[in-house]
């Protein structure tokens, strides 16, 4: 679980990211949670758009794509979601002290 002080830096980190993966009419399927996976373990952060026809919640998606990619949701903003994971063996992204 992130604290707030470690939200603001990943949000500060975020702010220049370009969106990754974008959720599509289709929703959340396996495919997407397997490009959102992949995503993270080659970046730790990425952003995620959840498209209008995607018809779900922008939280509800990030909550269940965090829950499902084992990573921290670090931003809801509009309808892009920043999502954090680190990397497993060599974590590039230091965070402040909880």
């Amino acid at each position: 679980m992130l604290t707030g002080k470690q939200r603001r830096h990943l949000r500060a980190l975020g702010h220049g990211l370009k969106v990754v993966v974008q959720i599509g009419k289709d929703g959340i399927d396996d495919g997407l949670v397997a490009a959102v996976d992949h995503a993270l373990t080659d970046h730790e952060l990425v952003k995620v758009k959840v498209g209008e026809g995607a018809g779900l919640d922008r939280h509800d998606a990030a909550d269940e794509l965090a829950r499902r990619t084992r990573s921290d949701v670090a931003q809801v903003l509009g309808y892009t979601v920043l999502l954090y994971r680190p990397h497993p063996d060599e974590p590039q992204i230091v965070l402040p002290r909880a």
